[in-house]
């Protein structure tokens, strides 16, 4: 929920799209480090879901957010669907793709990381370099940009990984304006 809401304070507002069998409302899952290396899942808040990919018009959108763990895992299963939008973004070249955690799987998948700087959740980075990226292993709450692209290890990063992607929209709006 935190991206979607700080997104929605700067004047984001279509989100989120899934798959066209998903629910119209998506249960929200909450993901802690309780000294386990892979963490637990919690119920999170339930949110509206908007758009099904078949309705999304990417030409309306100025970045596309890629949220982590279970959902990319979830998503590659229909990954001609969901790895067409991050393969759309890089082609109309003015759009922004932002990841955390294991969104870098949808971007690996996509072809799109090829030669970039990529942070991810660990287990994700033999994904990130199978797929031509650089992983690069930064502390769990810090966040890496590479031209368009703002990456993360995880949830914890939100605060600088929403700064950069930021950073990085208002570019991509200024110089569409």
């Amino acid at each position: 929920m935190v991206p979607f809401q700080a997104l929605q304070m700067v004047g984001t507002p279509r989100m989120p799209s899934a798959p066209a069998s998903a629910p119209a409302r998506r249960s929200g899952r909450r993901y802690d480090f309780e000294g386990t290396r892979l963490g637990s899942e919690k119920p999170g808040h339930n949110f509206p879901l908007n758009a099904s990919f078949d309705e999304v018009d990417e030409a309306t959108y100025d970045a596309l957010l890629i949220l982590g763990w279970p959902a990319p895992e979830y998503l590659r299963v229909e990954w001609a669907r969901a790895g067409a939008r991050p393969r759309h973004f890089r082609l109309r070249g003015q759009a922004d793709r932002r990841a955390v955690c294991h969104g870098a799987q949808l971007l690996a998948a996509a072809g799109v990381i090829k030669g970039r700087r990529i942070s991810a959740y660990p287990a994700c980075a033999p994904e990130v370099e199978l797929a031509g990226g650089q992983y690069c292993d930064i502390p769990v709450d810090d966040a890496v940009t590479d031209a368009n692209i703002v990456t993360a290890p995880a949830w914890p990063a939100h605060l600088k990984w929403l700064a950069q992607f930021l950073g990085v929209l208002a570019n991509v709006r200024s110089r569409a304006a």
